[in-house]
């Protein structure tokens, strides 16, 4: 018999993500549904991702509470790089026709702001990034 290594799902991550969604459920909870949002995002990468690419993407909470007010925000800004590049990096292995990277988020987050709605561009470009990364993982583990 041969030793087959079977890579199964550890559990069925959710593919529901929303910008809509996330902006009402954050003006009603003060913020809180977002942070749990982007928390999660960077739990899902971590179990996606991590036995292909060897990283780990930094708790978003973690970020957010201690790391970013020490550097000032400069780490938000390495983190979300990272964090853009890694899915698509994954969106690219797992054979996803769906572009996204850190240029999306330099393009459409940092200068996109000047029109306003170009941080919002960029949340919906990530929602349906991990949205499709995470379903694909449902069924091929």
């Amino acid at each position: 018999m041969e030793n087959t290594v079977v890579t199964a799902p550890v559990g069925q991550l959710k593919t529901n993500k929303g910008l809509l969604k996330t902006i009402l459920l954050s003006i009603i909870t003060c913020g809180i549904y977002g942070l749990v949002v982007m928390s999660a995002v960077s739990n899902d990468i971590n179990i996606v991702a991590s036995r292909y690419d060897g990283k780990k993407t930094m708790h978003y909470c973690l970020l957010t509470f201690l790391i970013a007010p020490i550097t000032m925000g400069i780490a938000g800004i390495v983190w979300s790089h990272k964090i853009s590049n890694r899915i698509g990096a994954e969106l690219k292995r797992r054979g996803i026709a769906y572009n996204f990277s850190a240029s999306d988020y330099w393009l459409w987050n940092v200068l996109g702001a000047l029109i306003v709605v170009g941080p919002f561009i960029y949340m919906h470009k990530l929602f349906k990034a991990v949205n499709q990364m995470n379903a694909h993982y449902n069924v091929n583990g």
